[in-house]
C-alpha cells in the first residue's frame, strides 16, 4: 500500500491519496482549494495511473471538505461522511466565505460511515472507527494488515485535535483516544489531518495531553 499526503489550503491540511498495485484509490479529506491546488491532486493521480473508487471525510470541518465538490465531479465518484457530522457539512456554505473562502462550492453525501463496517480498495481493507470530540461525527481509517491509521484531527504528534469548535469536547476526544486509538499496536503508524506521521506508541508515552502514566 502506498499512502501520498498533500498539504493544501492556508490551513495546511493534510490530503491522502492511498492506493496499492492494482492502481485503485481512495482520496480522503480533499482539501484542495484553488486551481493550482487541485491540479497538483489531479497530475498525481494522472502520473501514477490511478483510478478513483471513493471519496472519505474523516470530518467535515471546512479545511478537509473544500475539494470534495472537485473530486466528486471530476472522477464521478461517492462522498461517504459518518451522519453525525453531516451538520458539521451543511454550516461550512455559510462560513466559508469568513474565511476567504468565496467560491466554495457544496457537495453533499452519498452514503454514511458505520464503526464497524469496513472500506475497501484494491486489495487493501479499512476498519471504520467513531472516534467523536474534535467533531461530533469523527471517524478514523485503520488498515490492521499494514499497520496503518488515517486519523483526521484527533491525535497529532505531540498534541491533539482542538475540541473549542461546534460540537467539539475535550472529555469525549480524550476518551476517544484511550479507549478507540490507544488500544492499537504501538507500532501503527498514525497518519493525521496536519503536520507529520507519529505512530500509537509514541504518543502513548510522550503525548503531553493525553500520554498513558507510566507503569
Amino acid at each position: 500500500m502506498q499512502i501520498k499526503c498533500l498539504v493544501f489550503n492556508p490551513f495546511q491540511e493534510n490530503t491522502y491519496v492511498v492506493y496499492d498495485e492494482t492502481g485503485e484509490c481512495l482520496v480522503i479529506d480533499p482539501g484542495c482549494y484553488d486551481k493550482e491546488e487541485q491540479h497538483e491532486l489531479t497530475a498525481f493521480i494522472e502520473a501514477n495511473g490511478l483510478t478513483v473508487k471513493l471519496l472519505l471525510n474523516t470530518h467535515c470541518h471546512i479545511d478537509h471538505v473544500l475539494g470534495n465538490h472537485f473530486v466528486k465531479e471530476k472522477y464521478n465518484v461517492n462522498l461517504l461522511i459518518e451522519a453525525r457530522d453531516e451538520v458539521v457539512l451543511n454550516a461550512v456554505k455559510a462560513y466559508a466565505p469568513n474565511y476567504g473562502f468565496h467560491q466554495y462550492a457544496e457537495a453533499h453525501p452519498d452514503g454514511y460511515l458505520l464503526e464497524g463496517e469496513t472500506v475497501s480498495v484494491g486489495h487493501q481493507e479499512f476498519e471504520i472507527i467513531f472516534v467523536p470530540g474534535h467533531s461530533p461525527g469523527h471517524v478514523a481509517f485503520y488498515n490492521p494488515t499494514e499497520k496503518v491509521l488515517i486519523g483526521g484531527d484527533v491525535l497529532f504528534r505531540n498534541s491533539i485535535g482542538r475540541t473549542d469548535l461546534p460540537g467539539g469536547n475535550f472529555d469525549i476526544l480524550i476518551n476517544s483516544i484511550h479507549q478507540k486509538l490507544f488500544t492499537l499496536p504501538n507500532d501503527v503508524t498514525v497518519y493525521p489531518g496536519h503536520g507529520e506521521a507519529t505512530t500509537i506508541g509514541y504518543e502513548k508515552k510522550n503525548n503531553p495531553f493525553c500520554a498513558l502514566p507510566l507503569s
